[in-house]
C-alpha cells in the first residue's frame, strides 16, 4: 500500500500486454481460462473460509515466551493482538495474563460477544477501565511481583492512569516495558487456516481487479472507481477496505498515496490501483498500474523498469534471508535504469491481521524472513507533476522461496 505459473523461488515470464480491452462485461479479461461472471452476477465469498482457532494453543505459546523472559504476568492491550489471542473482535477489552490463568476484561456492550468469541480466557464485564481492571487483577495474583506491557501500545498517560489503578507501593516497579513485543513474532508466522483466508481474500482482490478493467473509462471520477471498487467488494464477502482506496490517475499518479478524488480519469495516462479487503479479519493488499490511452516510449520504459524491480524483489524471497536484501534486489533494477532517485518509500511490509504489520522491506533492515510470513512487493517510480508507476504483490515466504498470493496480470494493460 505494495504470476500464476511462479513456483517457490522461480519467477515466470511476464505475461504479453492486454491491449484495446473492452470495457463490455462479456470481453473481460480472463485468467488461467476462469470464465468470469458478468458485471451484477459477482459469485459471493462464502462462510467457508472461516475456520475454528485454538486460542488455548496460541496463549500457551505467548506464556513460554514470556516466561522464558523472567515474567510472571502480562497485559495486552493492542486489539489485533487481543483477536489473535482470544479471538475477541470489539473495540475496547484488555487480556491479563499469568503462567497459570487467562482473564479478558471488556464492558457491558460486549457482554454477549465477548461469551461467544472467547474460550481460551475467562471473560470478566467491568465499568471502569479494562486495562485498569488488568492491572490490578495481575497485581492481585499470588506469586506476581510484575508484569510486562508492550510500550508500543501504551500512552504515557495511559501507563499513568494503570499505576495509580494499583495499590502505592507497588506504583514504582510492578509494571515493566518490555523491549520488544512477545506477541508480534507469533502473529507474523501464519499458519495454514491463515494462509488460506489471505490467500481467498488476495484472490478476491484480483477478482475485484479484472471487474474494475471493464468499468474504467475517461471521464469518471476517482470517486467513482473507488466506489465501485468498494461496492464490488462488499457483494463478494468483504468485511471491509483494509485501507482507504487509492485511486491516483494521470500526473496524480505520482502521488505514492493518492487518495481518490473528484479528479476526472484523462483520456491518456497512467492510473494507479491500490487497494485491499478484510475476510475473517486478516487483511490482502494489491496494486496494479494499467494506462489509459496509448503510452509514449518513457511511459513503457519506466513500467517495463518498476516491473523487472517487481519481479526481482518477489525473486528474492526465501526463509533466512534478510529484509534488507530483498529491497535492494528491487532498488537495484531501478538504480541501474537511473530511477532509484524517484523510489521514495520501502520496498514492502508485512501483512495480516493488520495492513501495515512487521517486518519492514526496507533498505538495511537486518530482519531475516521466515517461513509464514506474508510481505508485499511494491517498488514504485514517482515523478512529480508527470506520472507514477507501482505494482505491488502479496508474496508469502514458503520453505523454499515466496509464493505469490495476488496473480493478476502485471503486464502493461492499456485501456
Amino acid at each position: 500500500m505494495d504470476n500464476p505459473g511462479e513456483t517457490d523461488g522461480t519467477k515466470a515470464a511476464s505475461q504479453p500486454p492486454l491491449r484495446g480491452v473492452s470495457k463490455s462485461a462479456s470481453q473481460r479479461v480472463k485468467r488461467d481460462g476462469e470464465v468470469s461472471s458478468p458485471r451484477g452476477s459477482v459469485k459471493p465469498v462464502d462462510d467457508c473460509y472461516a475456520f475454528k482457532v485454538d486460542h488455548f494453543r496460541r496463549i500457551g505459546a505467548l506464556r513460554r515466551r514470556f516466561a522464558r523472559a523472567g515474567l510472571p504476568g502480562l497485559v495486552v492491550t493492542h486489539l489485533p493482538d487481543l483477536r489473535y489471542l482470544s479471538g475477541f473482535t470489539g473495540s475496547s477489552a484488555a487480556l491479563a495474563l499469568t503462567r497459570r490463568a487467562a482473564r479478558l476484561f471488556t464492558d457491558g456492550r460486549y457482554t454477549s460477544q465477548a461469551a461467544e468469541e472467547v474460550q481460551a480466557a475467562r471473560v470478566e464485564i467491568v465499568s471502569g477501565s479494562a486495562a485498569g481492571s488488568a492491572v490490578q487483577w495481575l497485581a492481585a495474583q499470588p506469586g506476581v511481583a510484575l508484569a510486562g506491557f508492550d510500550p508500543a501500545w501504551t500512552t504515557v498517560a495511559e501507563l499513568a492512569r494503570w499505576k495509580e489503578a494499583l495499590p502505592t507501593r507497588l506504583r514504582r516497579a510492578f509494571l515493566i516495558a518490555l523491549p520488544a513485543s512477545l506477541v508480534e513474532p507469533l502473529r507474523r508466522v501464519k499458519d495454514e487456516d491463515e494462509l488460506a483466508l489471505m490467500t481467498a481474500a488476495a484472490l478476491t482482490g484480483c477478482k475485484l481487479f479484472e471487474h474494475i478493467l471493464s468499468f474504467i473509462r475517461p471521464g469518471l471520477r476517482e470517486i467513482e472507481v473507488a466506489a465501485e471498487l468498494e461496492h464490488q467488494a462488499r457483494l463478494m464477502g468483504a468485511e471491509s477496505m483494509s485501507f482507504e482506496t487509492i485511486v491516483a490517475s494521470g500526473v496524480r499518479s505520482a502521488l505514492p498515496h493518492g487518495k481518490a478524488t473528484s479528479a476526472v480519469l484523462p483520456r491518456r495516462g497512467f492510473l494507479t490501483l491500490d487497494f485491499g479487503i478484510i475476510l475473517g479479519g486478516y487483511c490482502s493488499d494489491m496494486t496494479r498500474t494499467v494506462f489509459l490511452g496509448k503510452p509514449k516510449v518513457e511511459e513503457r520504459n519506466v513500467y517495463k523498469a518498476v516491473l523487472e524491480a517487481q519481479e526481482a524483489g518477489v525473486a528474492a524471497v526465501r526463509p533466512g534471508v534478510r529484509c534488507g536484501e530483498v529491497d535492494e534486489a528491487a532498488r537495484a533494477v531501478l538504480r541501474r535504469e537511473g530511477l532509484a532517485e524517484a523510489f521514495s518509500h520501502s520496498t514492502g511490509h508485512g501483512v495480516g491481521l493488520e495492513i501495515h504489520e512487521p517486518p519492514r522491506v526496507g533498505a538495511g533492515q537486518t530482519t531475516s524472513l521466515t517461513a509464514g510470513t506474508v510481505i508485499t512487493i511494491e517498488p514504485g517510480v514517482y515523478l512529480p507533476g508527470r506520472f507514477g508507476v507501482r505494482i505491488e504483490d502479496m508474496v508469502v515466504v514458503t520453505a523454499t522461496g515466496g509464493r505469490v498470493l495476488t496473480p493478476a496480470p502485471k503486464a502493461l494493460i492499456e485501456l
